[in-house]
Order: structure tokens, then sequence, then C-alpha cells
């Protein structure tokens, strides 16, 4: 039938440049699709954090079940496509479902529904975590169930002697994932930063999910149009059923023949061959061989899914490093750095690579592929780790949960001489000590010989204390500091106010507030660059200063007694570094992005098209499902790792991760040496024509049966008529 379909057709409609006009259409619906879903996923966590006020913990918790369930439910598409409906079809009504769950999504970030009081924050966010979550199990549905039908469904449009072609095919449909995947997480994070609202404008989640909405409606308008061009291949029944029951019966049957006695067959799934036709155990032999082959792949998403998520161990390293050379691209440099680098390697491999490879004679299987791929994975997250320890070297040490640390400033315009605990050390007028001086325990602090006081600070935390004049005597304050670095590259910076009268201090347009003399202001978090300061006195006098800050420093900049407005006013405050900016740039994480992207390419481009060449032509999806059930899989040992290995330093993490995936390169480099690559349609084929012989031999047995049976039948009707004679006579 499927021969027939392509036959039918014109060459000039069938084909253009050796590729069937038919997967143009197919790449661009993955082209939308993936703009959809890539989109929507680039500002989930943001969602979840600052538009529902979910913890990290637990938004990246729920992050990572999504992705999950949109890797398990691919399972769920390839039996519907395979059994019932067809892949056509399951696209075309996943798809709607898919829709409708981006709409939903966007619906539920409209915080107007619910804000009755017109603050502009939701006053039923009850209802709209329950929108949302509605929203992404239709999400879930929708792209899990058409993933491994539309890779499948494009393969499908090739003929058997187009191998070349649908290699190529498997790169572009990559590219094309990637490409939507690169646009999409520049865009909608631009998007979300805008700012809209009937009744307050607030950042703009429902625009940022609305444009992913629009694309997948039109992805699946574009699907539609091409449909008279498509190859259709029809479902073969329920096929996923037929498979567990053969596979059941012959472990069942194989076990009621353990004994010696019976003679051993060449398969274990050779004992279905009572019950069921050859062919259907051939192809369960192809399918349960590269199934077996996926056991270890999951490994390789684990550590693939951890560079580029929002609150991932890669994006938190490159928080604690210098982004100056991408300056307002930083926010965006892990989620694009990825796609970028795969749009430049596929044509890279697949023209320059591969070619020069086998030129060179050597045997580069795709087996071979898979395994250098997670090799390069490995090789990235040992690259992190030496970052790592790079950046460990720069941060500074902060308390345990059994210590408590503490910086002391002298707001007085005289030398002090102070004794905390064992620490003895002398601070000039208006100066700090340059590092954070550590205890363990409650201590006395005595100044300039004075009468010592008990000082209790907690433990797990940095403190300030502020030594100052109030009236004739010296008294102290202590305020709590940063116990950890900014988030997100970020700068803390504060205000002491050691003047004799209340200040107010303005950052650009925006005020910090009123400090009053001997007090501390919020922090307040500046991005990087140049940043303009307003200092104000209670007279309208006004001194402007500006400094030039960096990444992921804290700052406390005190105004002391001496201090007064004028030209030169900035040269009287002080700044007191509390956290030192980051200082290894964050250029050092590009060789890793650049081998963890190479393995991506190596790994994931050469198991699809793997995936579909070892299947048979009736468990396409099916295959292509279980392909993606392990990156399922790899995201639920994310969860699992996460939690369970509990390292106190990140790079010993790094090395964790890279020492299990090297293990698993072992594992699967040894079972690749046993696989044995098929050619399904060959195997299907000598079945076929097998099947008329073995149906005479089966009909045959049948007749043979049936004779002796009449012949008994008839044996045994003369004896009773003779038993009947007898008794008469």
């Amino acid at each position: 039938q499927v021969d027939t379909i392509r036959m039918d057709r014109p060459l000039l409609e069938r084909c253009f440049c050796g590729f069937p006009i038919s997967i143009f259409f197919i790449v661009v619906n993955e082209f939308c699709e993936r703009f959809s879903y890539y989109g929507m996923k680039a500002v989930l966590v943001l969602y979840f954090k600052y538009f529902l006020n979910w913890e990290d913990d637990f938004a990246i918790t729920i992050y990572h079940t999504f992705v999950a369930l949109c890797y398990l439910t691919p399972i769920l598409g390839a039996i519907i496509a395979d059994s019932w409906l067809g892949k056509f079809k399951t696209i075309i009504y996943l798809s709607i479902v898919y829709a409708v769950g981006q709409v939903v999504m966007a619906v539920s970030a409209i915080h107007d529904i619910t804000d009755t009081n017109k603050d502009g924050v939701p006053d039923s966010m009850t209802f709209h975590v329950a929108l949302s979550m509605v929203g992404l199990i239709l999400i879930a549905l929708g792209t899990g169930g058409i993933k491994p039908c539309v890779a499948a469904f494009g393969g499908d449009q090739f003929d058997e002697d187009q191998e070349k072609q649908r290699g190529t095919f498997f790169s572009i449909f990559y590219l094309s994932i990637n490409a939507g995947s690169l646009l999409s997480t520049i865009i909608t994070p631009i998007l979300r930063a805008q700012k809209c609202g009937i009744h307050s404008k607030q950042q703009c989640y429902p625009l940022a999910f609305g444009v992913p909405a629009a694309l997948m409606v039109v992805a699946l308008i574009v699907f539609i149009v091409g449909s008279g061009m498509y190859t259709k291949v029809p479902p073969a029944g329920n096929i996923l059923v037929k498979v567990c029951k053969c596979v059941g019966f012959a472990v069942s049957n194989r076990f009621k023949h353990r004994s010696s006695t019976f003679p051993k067959r060449a398969h274990w799934m050779d004992w279905a061959e009572e019950k069921y036709d050859k062919l259907l155990i051939a192809q369960v032999k192809m399918v349960l061989k590269v199934l077996f082959l996926y056991l270890p792949l999951p490994m390789f998403w684990t550590l693939f899914d951890q560079k580029n998520i929002p609150g991932s161990r890669w994006t938190l390293q490159a928080t604690t490093m210098n982004g100056d050379f991408v300056r307002f691209l930083l926010p965006l440099l892990q989620i694009t750095v990825n796609p970028i680098l795969i749009l430049v390697l596929v044509p890279i491999m697949d023209s320059i690579v591969y070619p020069l490879i086998s030129k060179c004679k050597l045997n580069f299987t795709p087996l071979r592929r898979m395994t250098v791929g997670m090799f390069f994975a490995a090789v990235a997250f040992v690259a992190a780790a030496l970052v790592q320890l790079q950046i460990d070297n720069t941060l500074p040490k902060f308390s345990s949960s059994t210590e408590s640390q503490a910086k002391f400033i002298n707001m007085v315009d005289g030398t002090l001489h102070i004794t905390a605990g064992p620490e003895k050390f002398t601070l000039d007028p208006f100066t700090a000590t340059q590092d954070y001086l550590t205890f363990d325990e409650p201590f006395e602090m005595s100044v300039n010989a004075s009468r010592p006081e008990s000082i209790t600070l907690p433990h797990g935390n940095r403190t300030t204390l502020v030594i100052a004049r109030e009236g004739f005597q010296l008294g102290y304050r202590i305020f709590q500091d940063f116990n950890t670095k900014p988030d997100q590259g970020y700068n803390a910076i504060r205000f002491l106010n050691g003047f004799r009268s209340p200040l107010s201090v303005s950052v650009g347009t925006e005020s910090i507030g009123n400090i009053n003399t001997n007090d501390m202001s919020p922090y307040v978090k500046l991005s990087h660059g140049t940043i303009s300061f307003t200092i104000e006195n209670l007279l309208g006098n006004q001194c402007s200063f500006s400094r030039k800050l960096g990444f992921g420093s804290s700052f406390t900049y005190f105004i002391p007694s001496t201090f007064a407005m004028g030209e030169n006013c900035d040269q009287h405050i002080r700044e007191v570094e509390d956290i030192k900016p980051n200082s290894i740039h964050m250029a050092w994480q590009i060789p890793q992005y650049f081998l963890m992207t190479t393995g991506e390419v190596v790994f994931s481009v050469t198991g699809l098209e793997f995936s579909y060449s070892q299947a048979p032509s009736n468990m396409k999806s099916v295959l292509q499902a279980g392909w993606l059930l392990t990156v399922a899989v790899g995201n639920i040992i994310v969860l699992i790792v996460a939690e369970a290995a509990q390292l106190p330093d990140k790079w010993a993490e790094y090395i964790l991760f890279a020492s299990l995936l090297v293990l698993v390169c072992i594992i699967f480099a040894v079972m690749a040496m046993f696989y044995t690559y098929t050619d399904p349609a060959k195997i299907e084929a000598q079945f076929l024509n097998m099947e008329p012989e073995d149906k005479e031999k089966k009909n045959m047995e049948k007749d043979k049966k049936g004779m002796a049976d009449e012949s008994g039948k008839s044996s045994d009707f003369s004896s009773d008529e003779e038993k009947t004679k007898q008794s008469k006579l």
C-alpha cells in the first residue's frame, strides 16, 4: 500500500533535490513546535518563582517533573500511532491538545483575572496554580505524544534506497529543533520583561506564553497543509499488546520447558513459535535487542539536562563568574550557547568530520558514535570541575552552621584598639577590618581598654559591628550581612550613615530611602556596570557620584562624620568590600559547553537515526518512544541524585557525574561490541516469503490430522455397530 501511494505521485511532486517535498512541511512544523515548547520552558521556572511565588527547590522539582512527564508520554503517543490512528492522525489530534495546553498556560498567567483589588498581585493564587497545572499536563500529553511520531513520520517519507537522504533528514530535523530553541529562548525572556496588564503593569508572562501558543497553532496549520503530499503508513493494529503477549508467552513457555530433556532453542523468544508467527517473533527480537542497548543511556541525559536549565549546576556556576564579555546577554548565555553550537556543529559533522573518518577507512558505526558522544559529555563535566576548582579558590569562606563571622568598622574620628575574644587589632579612623573574623562561641569585646562586653553572634551568619560615638560614649551596632554570593551576578550595595543628620540615598531614579545617623540602609541588588548614586541632606543639597560594579560583589559605602557636600564630595565616602567581585571569566565555560554540545550532536542525532533504522516497519514510533524514554529516566535520576548525593564541594559533584558516565560509557561500548546490525525490511521480506510455505505445512498437518480423526471416527462407528448386532443376537 505504501509503495502504491509513492508510485502514484508524479516525480516532481514527490521529490525536490532528491528529497520528498513532504519533509519540508515536517521540518517547518518541528521548528514551530520546538519554538513553542522551548519558549514556554525558558520562562517556566521564573513563572513558578516570581508569579506563583514558589521556593527555588520546589520550582526546580516541578520543572524536572514536567520535563520527565514530557518524555514519558511518548510511549502513549507511540501506542496510539502504531496501533490505532496512525502517525498522521495522532500528530493532528495531539497537536490540538498541545495548542489548548499552551493557551491555558497563557491564560493562567493573566494576573488581572483574580486581581480584584487592582494591586498587581493575584488574590486567588490557587486558581492560577490549578490552571497552570492543567496547561502543563496538556502540554506534556501533546508534546510527548507527537515526539516519537514526527521523527518516525519524517522517516516514512523516504524509500528504502534513500538511506543517505534519510540520514541527512534527521540532521536537518535536529537543526530545526535547535533553531526553534535558539530563537525562542532569546525572544520569550524579552517578551516576559515587557510590562502589561489592565489595572496594573506587571511582567508580561501572558505574552511570553501567548507567543509560543500562537506558534503551536502555526505548526498545526503547516502540518495540515502538507497532508496531500505525505506517505501515510497505515497502523498495524494494537502492536504493543501483541508484543507484550508474545514476550509473555515466550517466557511462560520457556519456564514450562525448563527441564534439560527439552532441546534448546537459538533464542529465548523462539519459545513463542507454538502460538505466534515467525515474522512477529523476528520483529520483537529486533525491538528487544535495541531496547536492551538503551538501558545505560539515561545517564547521558542526566548530565546533559544540568547544563542549561535555570537553577541547574552550570547556570549556578556561571553566576559566580565574571560575565563582562556578554554584557546584556548574561541571562541568556547558558540557554542560547547550546543551540548556537548545534547549528554550527551539525553541518560540520555531516559534511566534514564523518566523511573524513570514512575516507580514513575507519568503521565509525552509529553505536561507536554514541559511545564517543557519551565520552565527550563526561569530559565536559571534568572541564566544569576544573573551572569550579578555580572559582572555589576565589570564593569567600562563609561561616559554617557552628561558626559566626564578623567585620568591624570604626566610625569614630580616632584610632581604636580593639580586643575581640582572642583577636587583637587596631582600626584607623573611618576604616574597617580587611577580612571577616571567625568565632565559634560568644566572645568579649573591649575598645581602647574599656570594660569588656559580651558579644553573641548568630551562628551560620556574617555580621558587621559598627563602633560609633553615641553621645559622649562609644557604642556598637550589629548589622546582618550577605551570607552567600548575590544570585544571578548581581551586586549587593548598602549605605552606612555616620553623618550628623539623616541622609537620603538614590540609585539612578529610585530612592533607597532615608538613613538615620549611625544606621544602615537595606541592601539593594544592582547589575554590573557604572552605577550613579545621589546623596541628599535635609536642606536639599546633593552629592552625586558613580561606581563601576562587577559581578557578584557586596559593598558597604559609609558616609563619615567629616562628609561635606560639594564637587569632590565622593572623596569622603569610604568603601568596604564585604564580598569580592567574581574574577574567573565566564569564557572559561565555553570549553565545557563545546564538549557537551559535541557529545550531544554525535550522540543524539545518531541515536534518532539508529532508532529508526533498526526498528521494524510497524514499530517505528514505539522505538522512538523508547529512545525518548531514556530522557525521562535521565531527568528522574537528576532529582534522585540531587537529593541523595549531597557533596560539600560542587567540583566533587561534577567528578561524580563524570565518573558515572564513564562507567556507563564502558558498559555501553561492551554491549555495542555484541550488537549485530540488522536490516528490518530484508528480515521482514524473508519471513513474508516464508509465510506461504508455513501455511501450506500447517494446512497439510491439519488435513492429516483431520483424516486421522475421520478414520478414527469411522472405526469407532463400525465397532459400535458390531456391538449393537451382537446385543440384538
